[in-house]
Formats: C-alpha cells, sequence, structure tokens
C-alpha cells in the first residue's frame, strides 16, 4: 500500500512541473526515448524472450503470445510512434475559443493536462512506450501498471524512457512503474483518487470490469471489441474479399479484428464458399447460422453466444442477413460500439451505415483493423474508448487534456 501510494504521489509532483514545461523540452524527452529504444533493442529483445518463454510454460494461448512480442519491427514501431508524437501539435496552453461580454469582460477555454494518467494494462509491452509518449507530450505524468506476463519488457522499457526523461531535462517521476505483480497493487492504485486523475484500463473484459467496479476515479475504457463487416448485396466482391480477410487474419488478437461476418442474402451464394475456403486455408474457425451452413456444409454450428464473442483468435462467427436494416439491427444489437465496417459501392447504403451505425468508428469500404491512433495520424492512443464521454474512439493528445477557463478583465466588479 505504501509503496503504490509513494509513486503515485511523486507522479503528482512530478505532474506540476511537467505542466509547465516547453514544448521544446518534452518533444527532446520524446526523440530521446526513441533513440535509447533503438539503441537497446537487443536488451528489450532479450528482456522479451524471458516473458515469451514463461508465457509458452504458462500456456499463454497464440493470441496473447503475438501481443507478448516485441521483435525488430515492433520495437522500431514504438520509436516511430515517439517521434511521431513528438513532431504533432502541443495541444497544452491552446486557447480553443474566446469571447466578449458585455461589459468588457474576455472569457476563454484553453487546454491544460490531466494530471496524473493511471495506465493498467495486459500483454503489450508496447503499450509502455505509447502511453508513456503521448502523456509527456500532453503534460500529465504517467502511472503505469502491465501484466505479470511482461514483467521483465515492460521494466526495461520503463528503464529506458526513465534514462531519456533525465537527458532531457523532465523530471524521471513522470514515468512511475508498479513493478510488483501482486494484485493487490492494482487495488491501492484505484483507491488513490486524490493522486490519480484518471485510469485506462487496457486488456480483456475481466480486467476492464474490475477496474471499472472499483477504481474510485473516472475510468475511460472499452470492455471489448466485437467487430463486424458486412458485405452488402451492392459490395464489389473482390474488395469485399480482401477486406474481410484483411480484418480477420492478419492480426487476429487485436481489438480492431473483425469477429463477425454479415453477408447479404443476393451475394452469398456467390461470395461465401470462395471466402470460407480462403479463411479455412488460413487456418481460421468459422462458425455459421443456418442459411451459411447451406452454402457451406463443413462450417460449424453458430450458437446465440458466438453473435457476442470477442474470439481474439483465427475464429469467425459468419451470418448471412436478409436486408441492409437485419444488418445494422444484429451490429447494434451484438456489438461493442468498437469498430464495423460495410462494403458497398452504393453511396446512399455507405451513408446510412455511417449515421445509423452506434459505434465509435465506422467504415465504408476499409478494414476495420484501421482503428488505431497510429494509423488515424495521432501519433499512438492511449485506448479506444466505446464511451461517449469525455472521449470516444482512439485516444490521442487532445483527449489528455481537458479545458479551464481564463478570464481577463480590466478591474471588473460583479453588481
Amino acid at each position: 500500500m505504501s509503496y503504490v501510494r509513494e509513486l503515485a504521489q511523486r507522479a503528482k509532483d512530478a505532474s506540476r512541473i511537467l505542466a509547465n514545461l516547453s514544448t521544446d523540452v518534452k518533444n527532446r524527452a520524446l526523440n530521446a526515448m526513441a533513440s535509447l529504444i533503438e539503441e537497446k533493442a537487443e536488451l528489450i529483445k532479450r528482456e522479451n524472450e524471458k516473458d515469451l518463454k514463461a508465457g509458452e510454460e504458462a500456456g499463454l494461448s497464440k493470441a496473447l503470445l503475438d501481443r507478448l512480442l516485441l521483435n525488430d519491427k515492433r520495437i522500431g514501431a514504438m520509436a516511430v510512434g515517439l517521434r511521431e508524437i513528438a513532431a504533432l501539435p502541443d495541444p497544452v496552453g491552446e486557447v480553443v475559443k474566446m469571447w466578449k461580454r458585455p461589459n468588457g469582460l474576455m472569457i476563454g477555454k484553453m487546454r491544460v493536462p490531466l494530471g496524473v494518467v493511471g495506465i493498467i494494462y495486459e500483454s503489450r509491452p508496447n503499450v509502455t512506450a505509447d502511453a508513456t509518449g503521448l502523456c509527456i507530450k500532453s503534460g500529465n505524468a504517467v502511472l503505469l501498471r502491465g501484466g505479470s506476463e511482461a514483467i521483465n519488457s515492460n521494466r526495461v522499457i520503463v528503464d529506458i524512457l526513465k534514462e531519456a526523461c533525465a537527458q532531457a531535462g523532465v523530471p524521471e517521476d513522470a514515468v512511475s512503474f508498479i513493478d510488483t505483480t501482486e494484485r493487490s497493487a492494482v487495488l491501492e492504485m484505484l483507491k488513490l483518487d486524490e493522486l490519480i486523475d484518471i485510469v485506462i484500463p487496457r486488456g480483456g473484459e475481466g480486467l476492464i470490469r474490475f477496474v471499472a467496479e472499483n477504481a474510485r476515479m473516472p475510468v475511460v475504457y472499452h470492455y471489448k471489441g466485437v467487430c463486424h463487416t458486412y458485405v452488402d448485396k451492392y459490395a464489389d466482391l473482390g474488395m469485399a474479399e480482401r477486406i474481410c480477410y484483411n480484418a480477420k487474419v492478419q492480426r487476429p488478437g487485436v481489438c480492431n479484428a473483425m469477429e463477425t461476418m454479415l453477408v447479404h442474402k443476393d451475394v452469398a451464394s456467390e461470395f461465401l464458399p470462395a471466402m470460407c475456403e480462403r479463411f479455412k486455408e488460413a487456418g481460421v474457425e468459422l462458425r455459421g447460422c443456418e442459411k451459411t451452413r447451406a452454402l457451406v456444409p463443413w462450417v460449424k454450428e453458430a450458437t446465440e453466444d458466438d453473435w457476442y464473442e470477442e474470439y481474439l483468435d483465427l475464429i469467425l462467427a459468419v451470418k448471412v442477413v436478409d436486408s441492409f436494416e437485419e444488418a445494422v439491427n444484429h451490429i447494434n444489437k451484438y456489438g461493442s460500439h468498437h469498430s464495423d465496417a460495410i462494403v458497398t459501392e452504393n453511396y446512399e447504403r455507405g451513408m446510412r451505415f455511417l449515421r445509423e451505425v452506434d459505434s465509435a468508428a465506422v467504415y465504408v469500404n476499409a478494414s476495420t483493423r484501421f482503428t488505431d491512433g497510429f494509423e488515424f495520424g495521432l501519433g499512438a492512443e492511449m485506448g479506444i474508448s466505446t464511451q461517449k464521454l469525455h472521449v470516444r474512439g482512439p485516444m490521442g493528445l487532445e483527449d489528455l487534456t481537458c479545458c479551464k477557463y481564463v478570464i481577463l478583465g480590466c478591474g471588473h466588479i460583479r453588481e
């Protein structure tokens, strides 16, 4: 208890200094982080190998091991992400609106940091660098608590990030890491609402619900990513095949991967047999509705639970729908309001889909795999929110600030 509280207090103290640092100093720290990560890539991989070996021995799935893996490409992507964040405009201090009252008072709204951002996350150790970069650039201190499966990877990355902070003149306590796998540390962290301003859980549904139910501070979260692709009767079927394959197979263990594919009845007989064969060749297990199985008999029978399921694996639910309206209703009922796509050449259908599907990211003729802060040009993301307050979708720099009112007067008093 005292260990976690001390880390949070030091982060709070550092946040007050960080909030007033210049953009140049923050950018210098981010670029130093990127350079040190590249220089120490072999060290990172050695520590990551320890986590991978322990994960294999513990029986982690292939999808979870993939999330845990840090290879040269992913380490390079961490460095690129940090440099991209450095290149983004600094939101801190921006006056987003100002107006003059009849009495001459000038009223404005100015962006300021949130303070201390707590991150509780599983697997993916690249989150350590992404989250830290966004927090530093937006003037927030970050308190990190990674999963036990990535303890060695996270520890070495944090050491590198803190070293870069020291080089650039940023308080080292602006990056804090709860270096224990004890579950009680998370509970203690969630009690510290006087020190931690917001907490962001990233991981499985169980973790996110645990954090949401126990946190005393505001929580930004998405419970799961049940993402859909709807192949409309007006779809270019070649395009639909490429999009659906990418959305499921390119990286199945992430929250923006497709979990259910909906196909309009008018194109199902032409589209499904070849599409299902391609999925089969890629090792995808298919679970389909009665109409799907009539067209592709070897597909397993889907249950009601399958429509709600986030597999995070090479498993896909498939349903033939009678109409556009049925597709939209299915998505809004069974989806998680994360990312959903339509493939269609009909402009009106595409625009209706954008309006009627109640999700954080809605696509026309593109893979749901693009729902990502890096791909959206945000540099990186803190997470992908399926809430509607205070942020929805990938949470980038601006979303790590809030506005305070600034009032300029000339001796004004209220009569």
